[in-house]
C-alpha cells in the first residue's frame, strides 16, 4: 500500500501554515510548552510537530506525514471510534487522581516511569496510585522511554509486576537490550517497542529479532499513514497507536491510522488522548476521550484559538526555516 501524494511547492506549505505554542498542564518528558506547525491544507487541517531537538533528517519524516495527511490520498478507515488510554506523566502519586479525571471513561492507563532524577520508589508509588484510583479491573501499562539499562529494567519490572502490567513500553533503548529483558522476564510481562521502531534506520529490526511482543506506532515519526501501515503489515505483530503530545490535528492523524488497521491487529486502547495534557488546543471541538473513546475524524480548526496560541514571530521564523530544510530533504528523495 503506497501513498499517492506529491510534494507541494514550498511556498504552498509556508503560505498555509500557522505556528502555535501551547503550554502543557504538567511537565511531560521535559516539555512545558508544545510548539506545532498547523497547515490549512486541501484535505483539511494537518500537523507538523517534531520535538525541537530533532535534527532535519528525522524531522523530515514528520513533514512527509503532514503532507500526506493534508494533501494526499488516505487509506480507508475500518472503524468509527477508537478506545483510548489515559496517559499519566512522571508526576507525584498525589497528583495521579487529578490527572485521571481528564480521561473520562478510560479503563486503561499508560504510566511514565524511569524519569531522570526520580527513583524506582517514585515509579512504584505512581503505579500504585493509578491502580488504587482505577481499580482492579483496569489495565496498566508503563513506559520507560528507554530510560533503563538491562539490569534496571529487569529489577524495575519485577518490582512493578504485582500491579499486573499489560505491557512495558521501551524499557531499554537498544534492540539488543530489549531482547535480553524480554528473555529474562518471559511470562512475567510483555515488552512493547516504540523508539526502537520510530527512531530506527530499520523499523523492522525489532520484529525480526524477537525483541518485542507488540509495537507502539505513531503516524508522524513513521512518515505517514501508508508507510506506518506498510511497517505494521511487514512486522506481523499486534500494535497500539500512540501520539507525541500532538494537538487535536495530529491526534486526528493517529485516529485515522488506528481506524485503518486490519481486524485483529489493534492491541487495545490507544495513546491518543494526550490533548488532555495541554492547556489549550487549536480545534473547535478538541479530540478528547468521552466514555473512553474518540470518534475517528479530522479536527476542524478554530481561527480564534489559532490566533490565541500563535507563536512569537521569532519562533514562527524558526519553524519556517525547519519546514524549508525538511522540504529540501523530501525533494531530494522524490525529485519527480
Amino acid at each position: 500500500m503506497e501513498s499517492t501524494i506529491n510534494l507541494p511547492p514550498l511556498h504552498e506549505l509556508l503560505d498555509s501554515v500557522r505556528v502555535v505554542s501551547i503550554p502543557t498542564r504538567t511537565r511531560f518528558r521535559g516539555v512545558s510548552v508544545r510548539e506545532a506547525a498547523i497547515f490549512d491544507a486541501p484535505n483539511g487541517a494537518s500537523e507538523f510537530s517534531p520535538f525541537l531537538e530533532y535534527e532535519t533528517a528525522e524531522a523530515s519524516s514528520w513533514l512527509a506525514a503532514a503532507i500526506e495527511y493534508g494533501w494526499g490520498t488516505l487509506p480507508a478507515m475500518r472503524r468509527e471510534r477508537i478506545q483510548i488510554n489515559a496517559t499519566v506523566p512522571a508526576i507525584s502519586a498525589e497528583q495521579v487522581p487529578a490527572i485521571l479525571t481528564r480521561f473520562e471513561g478510560c479503563t486503561t492507563a499508560k504510566v511514565k516511569v524511569a524519569e531522570r532524577g526520580q527513583s524506582l520508589a517514585d515509579d512504584i508509588a505512581r503505579v500504585r496510585a493509578v491502580r488504587e484510583a482505577m481499580g482492579d479491573g483496569a489495565l496498566i501499562r508503563i513506559d520507560a522511554n528507554g530510560g533503563w539499562n538491562t539490569e534496571q529494567a529487569i529489577s524495575g519490572l519485577q518490582a512493578l509486576a504485582p500491579f499486573e502490567l499489560d505491557y512495558a513500553e521501551q524499557p531499554c533503548m537498544s534492540v539488543e537490550d530489549l531482547i535480553v529483558v524480554r528473555e529474562r522476564l518471559s511470562g512475567l510481562v510483555r515488552i512493547a517497542a516504540d523508539e526502537s521502531v520510530r527512531k530506527a534506520d530499520d523499523p523492522l529490526a525489532v520484529a525480526r529479532s524477537g525483541a518485542a511482543d507488540l509495537l507502539i506506532v505513531k503516524a508522524q515519526p513513521l512518515g505517514g499513514l501508508h508507510r506506518a501501515l506498510n511497517i505494521i503489515d511487514a512486522a506481523g505483530l499486534p500494535v497500539v497507536v500512540s501520539s507525541a503530545l500532538d494537538t487535536s490535528v495530529g491526534i486526528g492523524m493517529g485516529l485515522h491510522l488506528a481506524a485503518a488497521l486490519p481486524e485483529g491487529v489493534l492491541a487495545g486502547a490507544c495513546g491518543l488522548g494526550t490533548v488532555a495534557l495541554l492547556e489549550g488546543d487549536v480545534a473547535a471541538e478538541p479530540l478528547l476521550a468521552r466514555h473512553g473513546s474518540i470518534d475517528a475524524r479530522r479536527a476542524i480548526l478554530d481561527p480564534k484559538k489559532l490566533e490565541h496560541y500563535e507563536a512569537a514571530p521569532g519562533r514562527t521564523k524558526w519553524w519556517h526555516e525547519r519546514i524549508s530544510a525538511c522540504h529540501r530533504v523530501l525533494a531530494e528523495e522524490c525529485p519527480g
